[in-house]
């Protein structure tokens, strides 16, 4: 499974911006799909997850009610899931990376990122006050 993460940039706090998550390889529709971020001097956290059928998500409390993760189709393929950031925060700047994790059962949601087998080079999201 490769993953090609995009869609970071500069927004002033209160913007929004949509990360998209690009995935190919034989065996990505069994993939739960999540993102991360690390911020400057911290450690990697976990931002929101879905499952493999796309109908099971999961949010940090940080982003919750904020952000939006989705699949899509992509010629004719559920390969994209889609991080929706809307009335985002200075504490929101951070490198935002998407990753995959084999999942069994379709309606499994990931939160550790020890979960995750494979990873995307990450997309810079910074958000001025």
């Amino acid at each position: 499974v490769q993953l090609q993460a995009s869609g970071g940039g500069l927004v002033q706090a209160g913007g929004s911006l949509r990360l998209s998550c690009a995935a190919s390889g034989p065996t990505f529709n069994m993939h739960a799909i999540g993102w991360f971020r690390q911020a400057p001097g911290k450690e990697r956290e976990f931002v929101a997850a879905i499952s493999r059928n796309g109908y099971n998500t999961q949010y940090s409390d940080s982003v919750a009610g904020r952000f939006t993760i989705s699949k899509s189709r992509n010629g004719g393929k559920m390969n994209t899931v889609t991080l929706q950031m809307n009335s985002l925060k200075s504490e929101d700047t951070a490198v935002y990376y998407c990753a995959s994790s084999y999942a069994r059962r379709m309606e499994v949601v990931q939160i550790s990122p020890n979960e995750y087998q494979y990873w995307g080079q990450g997309t810079q999201v910074t958000v001025s006050s």
